[in-house]
């Protein structure tokens, strides 16, 4: 078979998936992702957040790609425009204190844990009032007080550092979880195979959950692996391992739910592979041109900001003029946000060390 016809077979295989799960999600209606009688449940308090912070997401980070695109935001810059569920259903899941590491793909998550506009944005324009204090940029969101530990630029290096911090949670006898993020990319990283293991040995409250938005860096699955359903690489150490929709806000909150509470309960830890999808190019920087249009249209049929939109208003949480005021609300925030990073000051050059050693005064750091 040629390298052409490989290809072909590939793409249409792709594209019959997404129509399966696209009619699994929509349960016999086009307008719903999941029945109504299965959304009754959810408080209105979870359907306000879910929708504002998604909104919130996606706006900001369209604003990002502006912003970049005119040079005022500079290096590397990766956008969650897409996967907004993941991280807005699995906030609603996980308690206040509980710890989520992630990727450098992190400025949906940082939101999400209750970050301001303001310090995400400040932080993008490498501004002193950034959450990193400007000297971390796009991949290096951080918040000890909203207890998100990254943003990390090395792939698959925070996989081990989430089983650190539920090492810790143990350790100090509580029952608090972590969520360890990562890409179907970093699922090839012998530091995830590492991980599990001492995770499952010691039964450390960890969510794994890998973003599985099928193409990495521009690589698909099926192209750099020979499993792959990624969460079967979990099987191998009998840890309970799972698919989740993510393109589903819903989904995604009672799949951490569940896992959570299995974390908590001592049961040790659990893995998610999260199939969702990103709508932009790995980074600013990527065309996508490995993937056709029309696998791009129907995730977007799937977008999960107007699925939840559309159930909001058939079910009457709210008006479409209550909806627009939304939208207005999270325009003028992002746009306060912006003018913020425009007038905050870039760091100083003599803070150039003070993140670095956490002994102020270490004797081998030299002027040059």
């Amino acid at each position: 078979m040629s390298i052409l016809a490989v290809k072909i077979f590939r793409n249409s295989d792709r594209m019959a998936n997404i129509k399966t799960r696209s009619a699994a999600s929509a349960n016999g209606s086009k307008a719903k992702s999941t029945a109504s009688s299965q959304k009754k449940k959810y408080t209105r308090e979870q359907l306000d957040y879910w929708y504002e912070m998604m909104l919130r997401i996606r706006r900001l980070e369209e604003k990002a790609g502006q912003l970049y695109g005119q040079q005022k935001i500079r290096g590397f810059c990766h956008l969650y425009i897409g996967q907004e569920a993941v991280a807005c259903g699995m906030e609603t899941a996980l308690r206040k204190d509980d710890a989520v590491i992630t990727a450098y793909r992190d400025h949906g998550n940082a939101l999400a844990r209750g970050m301001s506009s303001r310090s995400v944005m400040a932080e993008l324009y490498g501004k002193v009032t950034g959450c990193s204090a400007g000297m971390g940029g796009s991949m290096h969101m951080f918040s000890a007080e909203h207890h998100f530990y990254g943003g990390h630029g090395l792939v698959g290096q925070q996989i081990p550092l989430g089983a650190g911090l539920a090492f810790a949670f143990k350790y100090e006898n509580t029952d608090r979880v972590a969520v360890s993020m990562f890409g179907d990319g970093a699922a090839r990283q012998g530091a995830l195979h590492e991980a599990f293991n001492l995770a499952m040995m010691w039964k450390l409250p960890v969510i794994f959950l890998c973003e599985n938005n099928f193409y990495a860096m521009g690589t698909s699955v099926e192209r750099s692996s020979n499993v792959t359903d990624i969460y079967k690489l979990g099987l191998a150490y009998d840890m309970p391992s799972r698919q989740v929709n993510g393109m589903d806000v819903f989904e995604m909150h009672e799949a951490i739910s569940e896992a959570a509470a299995h974390c908590r309960s001592g049961k040790g830890p659990i893995f998610l592979e999260v199939l969702t999808y990103r709508y932009k190019g790995h980074s600013m920087s990527d065309p996508a041109k490995y993937r056709t249009k029309e696998e791009l249209n129907a995730y977007k049929d799937q977008d999960p900001i107007i699925v939840l939109k559309k159930y909001l208003l058939e079910n009457k949480y709210y008006t479409e003029a209550q909806l627009d005021a939304v939208e207005e609300k999270i325009m003028a925030e992002v746009q306060d946000c912006v003018e913020f990073a425009e007038q905050s000051p870039y760091p100083d050059p003599s803070q150039l060390y003070d993140l670095v050693y956490a002994e102020k005064d270490y004797p081998f750091v030299t002027e040059v």
